[in-house]
């Protein structure tokens, strides 16, 4: 293995960790807005949801990034 492929399998664990803390996040963050009803609360869930999102995409498509 070359150090390319060595850097892009550590690249990918660290953005599949950042999409399960953003899965549990974004759930956190939703069940605290109904609990409370704070509107912060939702705005933050929307907010982290869609970086998610951004992240499995970017995730899924990683070889299209980097040639």
């Amino acid at each position: 293995m070359n150090s390319l492929s060595l850097i892009l399998i550590a690249h990918r664990i660290l953005i599949g960790a950042a999409i399960l803390f953003g899965v549990f996040f974004t759930w956190r963050e939703a069940t605290q807005y109904r609990h409370t009803g704070q509107l912060e609360n939702l705005i933050i869930a929307v907010v982290a949801a869609l970086i998610t999102v951004a992240l499995a995409y970017y995730l899924k498509n990683l070889r299209r990034f980097v040639r």
